[in-house]
């Protein structure tokens, strides 16, 4: 009895070695090239080798997965990690970044936030992975490729050295924008014209008194027609690497052309809208004089899009960057503090504290099954690319000014900014957050609400 139990056991530590072992003497080379990409910085090819070896397995698409991936309860449980790893962080970002283009600054602060708190790889992956875990040597390879990118593209000129490798930024103290036809897209940005019936301009649901928004769950267009996604704010929109929800739009110029021509919106279309505007002889005036070709549809758009990027609000936060620490209270400090702790700087990151990615709605748990009644917009990016895995990804939001822009998400269905943290608390961030700290971290998004022409 005792012997076959010792021949049991022997036989179960065989087998049970038998995964990691042939992990390490059948490991297959890296599908991913990251190492292709046209970046000729030894920094560079440093870290794309370590992540080429140490992270595509779960952080990108066609790998070759162990033999042990088809068995039926490890292959629910590899799906599950790539599925959750992909959402997180895929390398294949970094490899179609277009040339010349640095990486996207939530992958960098993505990056730093697992190294920094050794949450790469999981303990259950490096079980099985015993060439997994990171050396000090590779850790320090891929940050200091981190920080040479970050200094390179994105500090922001007159932060304080202590801040430089933060990763979120104060805003630039000039918008750099023709104040001409700042002004001229003003007047556009507020012509009730460009609305079928006259009644709506794009104010109407970007009130500049209003946080950029117009506070509303939904907009109402013109025949009190209501859409169903939620408004985001205009405001600090030069720092937006694509626009709507759902990233359809990429540049303000484009995204100026979509109310028009949305029957729900505006209502209206060019060939509508140009001519109320040509019989308005100050109007011709001006755009005579601030374009060669004068009063265009294209010319609308891009005086309203030079408005629109000139429209930065900085706050506290900023003077708080900047070197000046008396600017944040002691809690909102600690606020901001755990803002980062939690991994919200992961996907909320850069000058504006977001609008740089595309992020899935639900990493931890389901939202939208615990929401109900899901419907086409909640597909997110889906619905322009139709990609499977953009489905429930959306542009994250900007937290400038946060405290003037609820209701909250794509479906408005938040309305306390406290219970908006909880929420992604719940859905999206790596640590459990306690109710103490999810308030600590609303004092700090206040200090984000900022002035615009004077006025906070």
């Amino acid at each position: 009895m005792k012997k076959t139990l010792l021949v049991l056991i022997v036989l179960i530590v065989i087998v049970a070695l038998a995964f990691p072992i042939s992990n390490l003497l059948f490991k297959p080379a890296p599908m991913t090239k990251l190492s292709q990409r046209n970046d000729p910085s030894a920094l560079y090819e440093k870290a794309a080798g370590v992540l080429e070896s140490k992270c595509a397995l779960c952080h990108a698409e066609g790998e070759q997965l162990p033999f042990y991936a088809n068995f039926p309860i490890a292959k629910g449980l590899i799906e599950a990690d790539i599925r959750k790893g992909l959402a997180w962080f895929d390398l294949q970002e970094i490899a179609s970044a277009p040339e010349g283009a640095p990486v996207p600054e939530p992958l960098l602060a993505k990056l730093e936030y697992a190294l920094d708190h050794n949450t790469m790889p999981p303990g259950r992956f490096a079980a099985l992975h015993w060439d997994a875990k990171l050396s000090g040597a590779e850790k320090e390879d891929l940050l200091a490729w981190v920080r040479d990118v970050r200094k390179s593209h994105y500090t922001t000129p007159g932060v304080a050295g202590e801040f430089e490798q933060e990763p979120v930024q104060p805003l630039p103290l000039e918008h750099g924008q023709n104040p001409e036809i700042v002004a001229l897209g003003d007047k556009m940005f507020h012509d009730v014209r460009l609305s079928h019936d006259n009644s709506l301009s794009c104010a109407s649901c970007h009130g500049l008194d209003k946080g950029g928004t117009d506070q509303k769950q939904f907009s109402t267009g013109i025949n009190g027609q209501v859409g169903d996604i939620n408004s985001p704010t205009v405001f600090n929109s030069a720092f937006q690497f694509i626009l709507f929800w759902d990233g359809r739009a990429p540049t303000l110029e484009a995204q100026a052309d979509g109310p028009v021509n949305n029957a729900i919106e505006m209502g209206s279309n060019w060939n509508e809208a140009i001519p109320k505007l040509q019989a308005a002889t100050d109007v011709v005036e001006a755009f005579k004089k601030s374009f060669p070709d004068g009063l265009t549809s294209e010319n609308v758009m891009k005086a309203i899009a030079t408005f629109e990027r000139s429209l930065n609000t900085p706050s506290r936060f900023d003077k708080y960057l900047s070197g000046d620490k008396s600017a944040l209270t002691e809690e909102e400090q600690r606020g901001y503090q755990l803002f980062k702790e939690h991994a919200c700087a992961t996907c909320h990151s850069g000058k504006i504290l977001g609008g740089q990615s595309f992020e899935r709605m639900g990493i931890n748990a389901d939202y939208f099954v615990d929401r109900g009644d899901v419907i086409k917009r909640d597909y997110g990016r889906f619905n322009h690319t139709s990609n499977e895995k953009d489905r429930f990804k959306f542009k994250v939001p900007t937290l400038r000014n946060i405290e003037k822009t609820g209701p909250y998400f794509h479906d408005g269905t938040v309305t306390d900014l406290l219970e908006a943290v909880k929420t992604m608390g719940k859905y999206q961030s790596p640590t459990p957050l306690t109710d103490s700290e999810a308030e600590l971290i609303v004092k700090f998004l206040l200090s984000l609400t900022g002035e615009y022409a004077g006025k906070s």
